[in-house]
């Protein structure tokens, strides 16, 4: 039984990789059996001897309610680790090799993702996962219909699911490799010889093609909610939202028109990228945006002002500086009655359950295993805390945050001195650098500044509670001989995630984190880039084909959804003349990702998908020089470019190699432009 067995699973897994999997009946048989036996609830039901020969145990696999569950169960598992959209640099380290945050506890891989040092071996667990999903969701699609315990709408259901599933595994690879192969669903005979089920990779237009339609048959019959014991599986709107994504890449300068990558072609020379730009697709990802708004479930998260100190941990509403315009309205006109504060940082610290959250629309919700958010928490924390002082923020992105009022930061020259304990400087404490006093509320969610605080009051002992930390040379959490893998290279660590209550001090506990994978901030702002760059004015059906959504560069609908997520931060609108300028909004907008959605796992792919990364991953990464003790603290705060952290970026950069091992396995798979065909 077990030669046989191996026998069956050797010819499966030939026939999963991306480029030699075709589905036909008996192919699905024998996965359903080998994935049943690996969950190992049915080894005394099914009987290997008469697999074969016996069709009415294989029908019982899918017939039956619970065998069902339990596979679809199983494809839902390859959403973790290496394809979490948010994890700790382990599973995913796309989230710290762009020009905002790194990772410094590793500084020989750290600097090789940076010099494009690293080869076509590295980081390829997800490719093989990924397929093994597809195969997964396509023999659960195929055969769920055969149920006899399930009513008409579940099994509708748990075939949305499962197509959600497999279009995201899809998105996920092509948002990594580029263009990759869809697997046919034709039936073919599962023994003809490998290299004649070899499949070339698809066109990006293909790939968006696809997976869109897929999502959009999947949102038809998911529901608009799940309860909570169902939150982890998709919805109508994760379905529509991840659509939205996919149309939104396609539409980018990367992928519309590139000629760039014209070198980028399959097997026979056809290239795979659009050499001719296309406006339309700018008007399918705003549709497919609007088409989430008019779901009318989903909004964006605020937590109410508290005009005195309710805790510890909900300290009085900081109020922004006074705006004729936004003061005295209510959200989401103004910020009258909202703590912009919290309101962006209870999005990120556990401080809400997933199913309280109106912003998240699709998550995994749960921690990863080993390299979950927690764990980028544990990085985060300083050295003194018992964290690992490691993950931090560059220059670049401390820079990019606006004050308080709207206004940019002042840099040249640079604001000098330090606080005191006034009011005017809340919520700084003493002995910080003015540079920080005065920023937007995002900073001071996102940001942990020389000097910030560290309210740890989960710690047992009271003296481990409320820490002001520096990270001088000499001081615990800086740069020392004693500890030289322990600090934070750019002397400014990284405050998101970080909730007060969490602590690894005697007694503390980690608030459990919710990821976020697509909220509605993300869908705003991919409605209003897709506006901004239309040159045209379309009607694009809706997702349903029952009506049609138009769409055209205007001004007022851009601001419409757009100033909501600047008014939730406390700061004012862009004004008239942004709006008036396609250049001019186009650079706040991709300012307003970088700010609003960092460490979500954006930045690396955004860069690249706008052709910015050549300029912005090229630039020198910048600090505090953490060279300089607290006597020479004016001199800690003049920027130098961090020695330990070369950074350069190369045309093959753009999109990550495809593995030896699947060229080889895979002989009509072409590599991407830059990387080697083979050893």
């Amino acid at each position: 039984m077990k030669k046989t067995l191996m026998n069956i699973s050797g010819q499966l897994d030939k026939q999963s990789t991306a480029s030699g999997f075709r589905i036909n009946k008996l192919v699905m048989f024998a996965g359903a059996f080998a994935g049943i036996l690996l969950l190992g609830s049915c080894r005394k039901y099914l009987d290997m001897d008469h697999f074969f020969k016996d069709r009415q145990n294989t029908d019982t696999l899918f017939t039956r309610k619970d065998y069902s569950d339990q596979w679809l169960a199983s494809t839902f598992t390859h959403l973790r680790n290496e394809n979490a959209d948010v994890a700790s640099k382990g599973y995913t380290p796309f989230n710290f090799i762009s020009d905002d945050m790194f990772f410094g506890d590793r500084d020989d891989k750290y600097r090789k993702y940076k010099n494009g040092e690293y080869d076509e071996g590295w980081d390829q667990a997800s490719w093989a996962s990924c397929y093994e999903g597809i195969r997964k969701a396509s023999v659960f699609i195929y055969n769920i219909d055969r149920n006899r315990e399930m009513l008409p709408e579940e099994i509708a259901d748990k075939k949305a699911q499962a197509r959600f599933l497999r279009a995201y595994y899809y998105w996920l690879l092509l948002r990594k490799y580029g263009p990759i192969p869809i697997v046919k669903d034709e039936g073919i005979d599962y023994t003809i010889e490998y290299e004649n089920l070899a499949q070339a990779r698809n066109s990006y237009d293909e790939c968006v093609d696809f997976i869109t339609a897929e999502l959009a048959t999947a949102a038809k019959d998911l529901p608009m909610q799940r309860t909570n014991r169902e939150a982890a599986r998709p919805t109508k709107g994760a379905a529509l939202a991840a659509r939205a994504k996919v149309y939104l890449f396609g539409a980018s300068p990367l992928f519309n028109g590139n000629t760039e990558l014209s070198d980028l072609v399959d097997n026979t020379g056809r290239k795979l990228i659009s050499q001719t730009y296309d406006d339309s697709k700018w008007a399918k990802a705003a549709a497919a945006a609007k088409d989430v708004i008019d779901l009318g479930i989903y909004k964006l998260f605020t937590a109410p002002f508290n005009s005195e100190d309710q805790s510890a941990t909900q300290p009085k509403t900081i109020i922004p500086p006074y705006n004729a315009k936004y003061s005295d309205m209510a959200f989401p006109l103004g910020w009258r009655d909202i703590d912009p504060f919290q309101s962006y940082s209870q999005l990120f610290n556990g401080a809400l359950a997933y199913t309280a959250n109106p912003e998240i629309i699709f998550s995994r919700v749960t921690e990863q295993s080993t390299e979950g958010i927690d764990q980028m928490v544990l990085h985060q924390m300083p050295y003194s805390l018992k964290g690992w002082n490691t993950h931090g923020m560059t220059q670049k992105q401390v820079d990019v945050y606006y004050m308080s009022n709207g206004g940019n930061v002042p840099l040249n020259p640079r604001v000098t001195g330090f606080t005191s304990n006034k009011e005017d400087t809340k919520p700084l404490q003493p002995n910080v650098s003015l540079q920080y006093a005065n920023r937007e509320p995002r900073f001071y969610a996102s940001v942990a500044y020389n000097g910030s605080m560290w309210e740890n009051t989960s710690a047992r002992k009271i003296e481990d509670r409320y820490k002001q930390v520096f990270y001088y040379r000499g001081y615990p959490d800086g740069k020392q001989p004693s500890s030289p893998a322990f600090h934070i290279r750019t002397g400014v660590g990284i405050k998101k995630y970080y909730n007060p209550f969490d602590s690894f001090m005697e007694g503390g506990f980690v608030v459990p984190k919710v990821e976020p994978a697509i909220r509605y901030a993300e869908i705003l702002l991919i409605y209003a880039e897709a506006l901004n760059e239309l040159n045209g004015s379309y009607t694009v059906p809706n997702y349903q084909g029952t009506g049609s959504i138009t769409v055209t560069r205007n001004e007022t609908e851009i601001s419409k959804y757009l100033s909501q997520i600047r008014i939730r931060a406390g700061i004012p609108d862009f004004d008239n003349a942004i709006y008036a300028s396609k250049d001019a909004l186009r650079k706040a907008l991709k300012r307003e990702r970088q700010i609003e959605l960092f460490a979500e796992g954006h930045r690396y792919y955004d860069l690249r998908r706008w052709k910015d990364a050549p300029v912005e991953e090229a630039t020198p990464v910048m600090g505090c020089n953490m060279n300089m003790t607290e006597d020479q603290r004016d001199l800690f705060y003049i920027p130098v470019a961090i020695p330990s952290m070369p950074t350069i970026f190369v045309r093959k950069m753009y999109l990550w190699p495809i593995s030896h091992s699947e060229l080889r396995r895979n002989r009509k798979l072409t590599q991407n432009p830059g990387w080697t065909m083979f050893d």
